[in-house]
């Protein structure tokens, strides 16, 4: 059976609700990740917002209705549960709207949903009705007849009608309590005739249980209808232009405790600066936050026939700042980290940084690598602020050779850093930047520097200067050459000094343990000495090495 048939019977629900008396409904609503299942190649929750748009063009005009949604923010968690449109006359373009964004994704709390919607109806106080539209059953450790039943004692007048699809007879009796106990009505969406004969009913014998002109009569002429009873405003600034369609504001309403401060779950959220609701009479507080760093509350209560307006005075300016390398730069440089920091509030931006600021001093901490600038800017609320920060900055490809004239090294091995050029009283330097790997990009200050690199047991430097915004290729002559050594069956292979001090002692260069050994090394005469395991004897072989060459040695 098709799920626009289904809403077809919804909308008889709430015809016949409204007929009977002038009492508030709430439509809970799975949204669930059951709700991608499909029917007819489409899926569930497709052709609910497509259905419920057509049923709802029906509603007769002044029904008080409003929607709760479950299981569409969350996996795996029973509390997903959001009134998302409080009851009211006129709510149906606001319903539309929320269901048209809905992604199902979470669990099937029922029995939550139910008590919180009669809840909100104040059913313990007021006539009240619940129509549920269920795919599936109750997920969360909770007892739907059990709640129907209590439900139905202490209300006014509490009625819960189910709508059930896609069930089976012996599922549809696990959730058909909350109609039976209610004294609702309970439907099996499991074919098209059983619908149609209960829409049927509902439609033609709703108009009878009261008669309209007895109503007309007993009541007095009703006050024109107000579309919203809240309507939220924000600006950057006193006496600013509203925020409007900003969507770097993001509102959450909360009812308020005794202590005027928020209470348990937001009822509502939404990303714009301003915008209109409805809200059962009460006390509630505003929460604004603009784009994570800036929060404001306002406290505001709804009245019947009144119209609450909640208004933030985010006292902000908005900033962007573009980081380069030079003045000279067009674009901002992507590498680049800004640190901004107003009040409490800190965060790091990669690239140009769009942000808001609350009014007074705001402190810039720009780098790209090791270099780095700090400035500090005075903004006043309303303003908006673009400008650069240029952080001076060059880039070294850094390059090195063997030997004047030589081949290149290519090794991601080779490490290189970048130091001061001036030494400290001990003869070191300063390390400024470092990377592996020839070929590769070093981001350094501008001024005198010296690119040192190592490679093995070779090492060489070269002075250079760097200017910002400039990148310069410096190469870097280590003065070496490879020694390749094979010797089967070695335990050990140690590569002396030939040169003795003057203690007739040979300086060791360097271990490896295995039979086969390559070692970059300065140019100069080598002992090469082969251990084994056991009792056999240890050799030794005589090796050169000249820069920019390979030596190759075998120790049999």
């Amino acid at each position: 059976m098709r799920l626009k048939t289904v809403f077809m019977l919804l909308a008889g629900l709430l015809a016949a609700t409204q007929t009977i008396a002038a009492d508030k409904t709430m439509i809970v609503l799975d949204a669930s990740g059951s709700m991608w299942g499909q029917i007819d190649g489409r899926a569930k929750i497709d052709l609910a917002r497509e259905t419920l748009g057509t049923v709802l063009k029906s509603v007769p005009v002044g029904t008080e209705l409003g929607l709760m949604v479950y299981g569409h923010r969350e996996k795996g968690s029973c509390s997903d549960i959001e009134l998302a449109v409080p009851p009211g006359a006129g709510t149906e373009d606001a319903i539309n709207s929320f269901v048209a964004g809905l992604s199902p994704k979470g669990k099937t709390p029922i029995s939550h949903a139910v008590e919180q919607a009669a809840d909100i109806l104040k059913y313990t106080e007021d006539k009240a009705t619940v129509v549920l539209v269920t795919d599936g059953l109750e997920t969360c450790e909770a007892d739907p007849c059990a709640l129907a039943s209590a439900l139905e004692s202490k209300g006014v007048d509490f009625t819960t009608h189910v709508v059930g699809f896609g069930l089976t007879e012996e599922e549809g009796r696990q959730v058909a309590c909350l109609a039976e106990n209610t004294g609702g009505k309970y439907f099996q969406a499991s074919d098209a005739t059983q619908l149609v004969a209960a829409l049927t009913e509902t439609v033609a014998e709703a108009p009878m249980s009261k008669p309209v002109q007895e109503v007309a009569v007993a009541e007095p002429e009703p006050a024109p209808a107000i579309e919203f009873n809240t309507e939220l405003d924000s600006v950057l600034s006193e006496g600013g232009p509203s925020l409007g369609d900003n969507n770097d504001v993001f509102w959450e309403i909360y009812k308020a405790d005794a202590n005027g401060a928020p209470a348990g779950d937001y009822i509502e959220s939404q990303y714009k600066g301003a915008f209109s609701g409805n809200y059962p009479p009460g006390k509630y507080i505003a929460v604004a936050t603009l784009q994570s760093s800036i929060k404001r509350q306002a406290p505001f209560e709804v009245k019947d026939g009144a119209v609450a307006k909640p208004f933030v005075n985010f006292d902000a300016a908005r900033l962007v700042i573009m980081p380069k390398r030079t003045p000279e730069d067009a674009d901002a440089d992507p590498n680049a980290a800004i640190e901004i920091a107003f009040g409490d509030y800190s965060t790091t931006y990669y690239g140009t940084a769009k942000f808001y600021a609350s009014a007074g001093e705001v402190k810039l901490n720009g780098s790209i690598g090791p270099a780095k600038v700090v400035e500090t800017l005075s903004v006043k609320a309303g303003e908006t602020i673009e400008r650069d920060l240029v952080i001076g900055s060059g880039i070294v490809l850094n390059k090195a050779i063997y030997a004047e004239g030589g081949p290149e090294v290519d090794s991601g091995n080779m490490f290189f850093e970048v130091v001061e050029a001036t030494k400290a009283i001990d003869g070191s330097r300063k390390s400024i930047a470092n990377s592996y790997g020839t070929g590769t990009k070093i981001d350094v200050p501008p001024g005198d520097h010296v690119l040192t690199a190592k490679l093995g047991l070779a090492t060489g430097e070269i002075p250079f200067n760097l200017k910002a915004g400039e990148m310069k290729e410096v190469v870097v002559n280590i003065n070496a050459g490879v020694l390749a050594i094979t010797a089967p069956g070695a335990y050990s292979i140690e590569i002396l000094n030939a040169k003795k001090d003057i203690q007739g002692n040979q300086k060791s260069m360097s271990t490896n343990y295995g039979a086969e050994y390559q070692e970059t090394l300065p140019p100069g005469d080598y002992v090469v000495v082969v251990k084994y395991e056991g009792d056999v004897a240890p050799k030794e072989a005589k090796a050169t090495v000249k820069a920019g060459e390979r030596s190759e040695v075998t120790v049999q």
